[in-house]
């Protein structure tokens, strides 16, 4: 079967749809935020905050914001401040319930890798919480246990974070290297 996939900037339009999915999400834990809270992430950084819809319906989201490395936002309150900061900080990613396992979160967290690169952004940090350390770990995450975090992010909630910097010198390098390899003479 195929599906019609599409990722963008969340519109005004969107907002009571990714309230409900993090309602859906985090029920019954401390994590639950609200529409407020959640559209005031949106404000500080419109262009990193992004929607999935497939077939037309939405089906995930992912929120992240300049914030300054080895701080994290306070779940019991709204953004007031709008930080200048090179680390993009990914304060949420949710993908529906009945639609997980798919990988569709893996392409929410391509695109605005993608989209904090070309924002010149040197890291983009998070916190796993629900269990998802390994899930960020697979996607390149290095885990922060030196970070103390409140318990509102709940048990086993880690600070963690990738550099995008050395990821791109690194794919530029390996680039080089095939063009060069490329240029030296086989003896073939």
């Amino acid at each position: 079967m195929d599906h019609h996939l599409r990722i963008r900037a969340v519109a005004a339009a969107d907002w009571p749809g990714v309230a409900a999915l993090e309602a859906t999400a985090y029920r019954d834990s401390s994590l639950l935020e609200g529409r407020a809270a959640l559209e005031s992430r949106g404000r500080a950084s419109p262009s990193t905050c992004l929607v999935l819809h497939l077939d037309g319906q939405l089906a995930g989201y992912v929120l992240a914001l300049p914030y300054p490395a080895f701080r994290y936002p306070d779940l019991s309150r709204p953004e007031r401040t709008v930080f200048r900061s090179p680390n993009l900080h990914l304060h949420d990613l949710v993908v529906a319930e009945p639609l997980r396992g798919r990988g569709l979160g893996s392409r929410l967290l391509h695109r605005l890798t993608a989209t904090a690169g070309a924002q010149r952004y040197r890291r983009i940090s998070l916190v796993a919480v629900g269990g998802m350390e390994t899930f960020w770990a697979a996607h390149g995450y290095l885990t922060h246990r030196e970070v103390e975090l409140p318990a509102s992010y709940g048990d086993n909630a880690v600070y963690m974070s990738t550099a995008l910097r050395d990821a791109h010198a690194g794919a530029e390098a390996t680039m080089r290297r095939k063009q060069a390899d490329d240029r030296v003479p086989r003896p073939w």
